[in-house]
């Protein structure tokens, strides 16, 4: 089996396991998500792209072994707290993501990769990552799901049918509009209210989506509560398109892991970083 499950592990399996294997961390977040979505779509959108990343793995060779652990269903997400939401203060966050980290490597893990689902803990995982591995004989690897899409169709994984088309970048990920509630609705149709509504335009629109300037971030005091929770219209969400984008991410996850395995697997040498293995 190309995926275990931490929980299900013995110790001395656990061992084993992280003598040549990865760690796979979800992490989401506890959130509103506009009035049809689910408080743990990050978290459980995280979970759907890791399970079929490793569907994708299974199906084309050998694939590394991968023990995935429980999903950490807490973000950093004060900025939902105007509606409903249970967060975590980014140092709260980071010190998490250190013991864990700390937890794994001392259980004997040399391999982690934390994949992650919600928008507001992305700098905190990335900067969490990196200071761990400055003290710690590990390599860790850090994504946000939606980054690690297989533009280029079938890749390394194998995968021709789909190509990834239907893709919206101006809405993606954005948050409880089409892009998440196309993915709700492939991956856990029963937990979406239907008929989602239409949002109206909001003017002026929120800064913290479309910053003024290229490479500018900007927040604005009460923007998210007064766009009514979400970044676009998600009424014209759809199932099927909610598969293809889905596929997409799974299919790129996948790739992620067999480049992060060819490049740091055990033996390999350590003094060429930089070569990567087809």
């Amino acid at each position: 089996m190309t995926l275990l499950t931490l929980t299900e592990l013995t110790w001395r399996e656990v061992r084993a396991a992280g003598a040549e294997g990865i760690a796979l961390l979800p992490i989401g977040s506890q959130e509103q998500h506009a009035g049809h979505l689910p408080m743990g779509t990050d978290t459980l959108l995280a979970e759907a792209v890791i399970d079929r990343a490793a569907v994708h793995l299974t199906r084309h060779g050998p694939a590394p072994r991968l023990v995935r652990l429980p999903a950490l269903p807490f973000g950093h997400s004060p900025h939902h707290l105007f509606a409903a939401a249970v967060s975590l203060s980014a140092a709260t966050l980071g010190a998490v993501l250190d013991d864990v980290l700390d937890s794994l490597a001392t259980s004997g893990y040399q391999r982690i990769m934390v994949v992650n689902g919600h928008g507001g803990n992305d700098e905190i995982m990335r900067l969490a990552v990196k200071r761990f591995a400055l003290r710690a004989e590990v390599t860790v690897a850090a994504c946000s799901y939606w980054t690690v899409t297989d533009r280029d169709g079938a890749g390394d994984t194998g995968d021709a049918d789909d190509t990834g088309d239907g893709e919206r970048p101006d809405v993606t990920p954005g948050h409880a509009g089409w892009f998440e509630t196309s993915l709700m609705l492939a991956a856990h149709p029963g937990l979406v209210r239907t008929p989602v509504p239409s949002r109206a335009p909001v003017e002026p629109p929120p800064l913290f989506d479309r910053p003024p300037y290229p490479g500018l971030t900007v927040e604005r005091h009460g923007e998210w509560q007064r766009v009514g929770g979400s970044t676009d219209d998600a009424c014209g969400a759809d199932a099927a398109a909610g598969h293809r984008l889905l596929d997409a991410r799974a299919r790129g996850l996948a790739r992620a892991i067999r480049a992060f395995d060819a490049a740091t697997h055990p033996g390999r040498a350590a003094a060429h970083p930089s070569q990567g293995e087809e």
